[in-house]
This record gives C-alpha cells, structure tokens and sequence, in this order.
C-alpha cells in the first residue's frame, strides 16, 4: 500500500493525513471547500513546525511530510490509483452513508473502504456498498499526530484479510490497534460519552461547578483533562450525537443526553469550535492546548 485518500480535510482529517504522510505515503486530501483544504495544509505545517522545534523530527522530514500530501476538491479525481480511503467527515450518518455510495463508485472493487466514525454502525455504513467485506472502521483519536490509539471496528461482513491489513497499516502508522465489534459507541465511546454525560447531569443538578468537576476528576483520578473541558474539545453537537446513537442502538434511558446538553447544543454553545461551552474559548486555541496537554 503506498497511496491513500482521505475525505474530509477538518481537525480530524487533516491529522489522518498528516500521520499518513509523515510515515511516508502519498496521501490525497480531499474536501469539497478549497478554504477548508488550504487551513489543513496550513494546520499541518504548524503541527511539523512545532515537532521540528521539539526535535521530534528535522526540517528535511517535514518537507518530505508537506510534499507527500495533494489536495483535490473532487473525489473522482483525489481517489485515482489508490489502495486505501479513509472518510473522516463529521458524525452524520446520512452524509456518511451518501459519502461511502460515492466512494464506492469511484473507486475500484478490491480498495479498501475505512470510516473514522466513533460511534456509527460499520455495517450499516457497508450496506450502501457493493464490497461490505472491505469495509472497515479506523477510529483515530484526537490530536492524531500525538495520540496512540486507533480502534479497528470490524463490520458484520469485515474480512479477516482487510482486518488484518489495517492492523498492520496502523502499526506502520507508528500507532497501537486495538480491535474491537461492532456495536453503538465501540468501546471508546460507549464508556467515555457516559461518563461526560453524567459530568454534566452533575453540574446540571447542581452538585458542583465545572472547574471543580473537572478538578476532582483531574487530581482523584489521574485524567489529562476534566470531563467538562474534554467536552468542549470534541464538540458538545459531537457528543449530543454520539450519545443518541448510543441511546438509540441500545434503547436503555442510561444514554440519554442531560438535557443541558441538548439546550446549549440548541443556543450553540459547541464548545470550542463555537467560542463558547463549558468554558469560554479564544479563537484558534484547540490544537495548542491539545498538543500542551499531550506532550
């Protein structure tokens, strides 16, 4: 496998590519806004700037990394010649399932088909297809470039063959795989987005304040970061989403989204992406603070 594809040029595609590109694959970028492709180029460059100043890599790495990544804003034409694409659009499934019926129609039958979804069923995505054996989900998590993790959703129909080549991709990725089936949430999110949820059914009911939420669950527990700033980072739109496939694959009233989610979601208080959530957010902060606080 040497070239790959990924849709979707937004916080999580542009690390995808980034990651691809650094360990030395031709990556086509693909988004249907130039603005977006030409921030994620932009995003890019800083993240290298910043592991060239680090020493983590030298100048000649990052120019090899920027010169491996092509832009296109057609997918019929950034999908050509490639052995993997990778969607990394945001967490909707009708955009997704409308994304994979034209990756499947522009691309030949033996490429293999990943989503980078955290929370939506792999074989539902497969079903638009007409190759469910080679579709797969590689859920990377955020920031890319710095995290370790990837999920491997296998779909019911996921062969053991595609399955085993992306475990093995993912660790030239300089990543740990982890695989994991396919039910609403994975692992990742069946566990993280409960316990975001009841950090704000918490602050919601009055019991304590977001700092000292987050505080307790920094200093007591030994997280990165607190439940309520972590909420803001992903996006609360994100997080009322997951939670309502969650809550709606398993039908168990534990899921449902606090409703101060859905009402600050509804005023548009998303978070960082919004300026404003459980915290109020300086414009362009997110990757900075991401990256101090996974150093």
């Amino acid at each position: 496998m040497e070239n790959v594809a990924i849709i979707g040029a937004g916080t999580m595609g542009n690390g995808i590519a980034h990651v691809f590109a650094q360990s030395g694959y031709k990556v086509s970028l693909i988004d249907v806004s130039q603005e977006a492709l030409d921030k994620a180029l932009a995003t890019i460059g800083k993240n290298l700037d910043r592991m060239v100043a680090k020493e983590k890599i030298s100048a000649a790495d990052k120019d090899n990394t920027i010169a491996n990544i092509s832009t296109f804003t057609q997918m019929e034409e950034g999908v050509r010649n490639v052995q993997l694409v990778v969607e990394a659009a945001t967490e909707n499934l009708e955009l997704k399932l409308k994304i994979f019926k034209a990756m499947n129609d522009a691309t030949a039958d033996d490429v293999i088909l990943a989503t980078n979804t955290s929370s939506i069923s792999i074989t539902q995505i497969a079903a638009v297809t007409n190759r469910p054996d080679k579709v797969i989900g590689m859920h990377f998590m955020n920031p890319v470039p710095v995290m370790k993790l990837v999920e491997i959703i296998r779909g019911y129909s996921t062969s053991d063959e595609v399955t085993n080549t992306i475990m093995e991709l993912s660790k030239k990725l300089g990543k740990t795989p982890t695989e994991v089936n396919d039910y609403p949430g994975f692992v990742a999110n069946r566990i993280l987005m409960p316990m975001i949820n009841e950090a704000i059914i918490t602050l919601h009911e009055g019991v304590a304040g977001v700092e000292e939420i987050d505080t307790v669950m920094k200093l007591g527990m030994a997280h990165p970061m607190g439940p309520l700033q972590l909420a803001d980072f992903i996006g609360l739109d994100v997080c009322l989403s997951i939670l309502n496939v969650l809550h709606e694959g398993f039908g168990n009233p534990k899921y449902a989204p606090c409703p101060l989610l859905v009402n600050m979601v509804m005023a548009g208080k998303k978070g960082v992406k919004s300026g404003e959530g459980f915290y109020s957010w300086g414009h362009g902060t997110k990757e900075l603070i991401l990256a101090d606080q996974f150093k």
